[in-house]
């Protein structure tokens, strides 16, 4: 990971000027400008999002001392929301699970390969099933055991162990979290569901896909909000459907949508480059 680099994220009104106003007041710090990508809505009025990179090694002032500025002389005039985060800054994510271990390993995986620029710091399940697959990647395992009579001691437990966590993943958690949980964390719960949403929403959505007799199924990933499995979708993929596939089939193609889609999701956020507006993201990949 690149020690000199940072990450700009943007969304604010569209109107003339805002790119000049950024990257003359960088010039101005020393900053180098190594990647920008920008888009404008096209509802009226506008609304403008950008991602930028930036070499921070020229830098005249701290990092903290640019976030001050931005904040004055940009931000402000132009009624910006906007983070200013250090690529190198490591986030803390913790997996949810319960009894599917597929996409939790994915992102195991993925992690313990350095693919995923992040610290995993716990796995978190309702069932104890999936300790012996987490132990070998030495990251804590806790069984939290959870039901809809119990769950409001259940998540009070989860939000002491989440206590400074940066992302959630629900990695096939089959348990619906509170709207209070899903507070502590806003637009940092990111959810994978077993099918290519809005269709075949709720329970075992690949027998609703087969009894349909679709020619494609799917997989989402998608933040977590009060409205269940509505929120604002990142990733999304789909395999084809024969009719010779059995509802089993569709599952076993399913998991390996699953698996992907989850995981380009959270490395997305994880690299900032996904910006949420309304119920939709703008996903700079």
């Amino acid at each position: 990971m690149n020690e000199n680099l940072a990450v700009l994220l943007i969304k604010c009104p569209d109107r003339p000027g805002i790119v000049a106003a950024i990257s003359s007041l960088l010039f101005r710090h020393g900053a180098n400008i190594t990647d920008l990508d920008q888009h404008s809505s096209d509802e009226a009025p506008g609304v403008y999002f950008m991602r930028l990179e930036l070499q921070t090694q020229g830098l005249g002032i701290t990092l903290d001392e640019l976030r001050a500025r931005l904040a004055e002389e940009v931000a402000r005039p132009f009624a910006m929301e906007w983070t200013l985060t250090r690529a190198s800054d490591r986030k803390k994510v913790a997996l949810l699970v319960s009894r599917h271990d597929h996409a939790m390993l994915e992102l195991l995986w993925e992690w313990r390969r350095g693919d995923l620029p992040c610290e995993v710091t716990q796995v978190i399940s309702n069932h104890p099933d999936l300790g012996p697959a987490v132990a070998p990647f030495g990251v804590p395992f806790h069984h939290v055991p959870n039901s809809r009579d119990g769950r409001g001691p259940a998540e009070t437990r989860m939000a002491e162990l989440l206590r400074g966590t940066d992302l959630v993943v629900l990695a096939r958690y089959m348990q619906i979290v509170s709207d209070d949980f899903v507070s502590r964390f806003p637009h940092r719960i990111i959810n994978v569901h077993h099918s290519f949403l809005p269709a075949f929403a709720g329970a075992d959505p690949y027998r609703q896909a087969w009894e349909r007799g679709v020619k494609i199924v799917g997989a989402t990933s998608h933040y977590v909000t009060a409205e269940l499995d509505a929120g604002p979708i990142i990733e999304q993929d789909v395999g084809r459907v024969s009719h010779r596939l059995s509802v089993e089939d569709l599952r076993r193609m399913g998991r390996d949508l699953e698996r992907r889609v989850v995981a380009r999701a959270v490395r997305w956020h994880l690299e900032d480059r996904i910006i949420v507006h309304g119920n939709k993201t703008v996903v700079f990949a």
